[in-house]
């Protein structure tokens, strides 16, 4: 990897270390660090931990949504310095968990692979983006002893999975 992968991580909401069971830098980059050695690509990204309050507003300032979200992502302009922005939202993920019987822990792992994937150019915008997408995930978390986040999935009214963030 040309460039190494950096990672700040902004916690707004403090009950991600529960939720995590793990101190949330640490989690995230080492989440983050699976993703870059899979994909052979890394550089800087900034991590947003936050509440729903927070990714609504987000959401409808940046994705014309207003309601909360998962995850969110922000590709940063070629040639910046940075791969991007990833925010999570607390209490969404963890309602989703619950519903798929996830561990929290583990769902926010994949939302953070799968934010990671969209700073690099992937989508799933159709049938064969998604499926790609999908491949790359269930890569990276087995990777990391993750079972795959699509089996047993309930999808959310305007996702086509739980991590597809439109």
């Amino acid at each position: 990897m040309p460039n190494p992968l950096v990672v700040e991580v902004r916690l707004s909401e403090r009950r991600w270390e529960p939720l995590l069971q793990a101190e949330p830098a640490a989690f995230v980059q080492k989440i983050l660090a699976a993703a870059a050695r899979h994909t052979g690509r890394a550089g800087e990204v900034a991590v947003l931990l936050t509440h729903d309050a927070e990714m609504r507003t987000l959401n409808r300032t940046w994705k014309s949504k207003d309601k909360p979200t998962n995850v969110l992502s922000f590709p940063a302009p070629e040639g910046f310095g940075s791969l991007g922005d990833i925010a999570l939202g607390l209490e969404t993920i963890a309602a989703e968990a619950e519903a798929q019987a996830k561990s929290a822990a583990n769902h926010a792992a994949h939302l953070l692979v799968h934010g990671y994937l969209h700073l690099l150019g992937m989508d799933h915008q159709n049938d064969n983006e998604a499926a790609a997408m999908e491949d790359q995930e269930r890569a990276i978390l087995a990777g990391l002893g993750i079972a795959d986040p699509y089996l047993g999935e309930v999808p959310s009214d305007d996702h086509q999975g739980a991590a597809r963030e439109r």
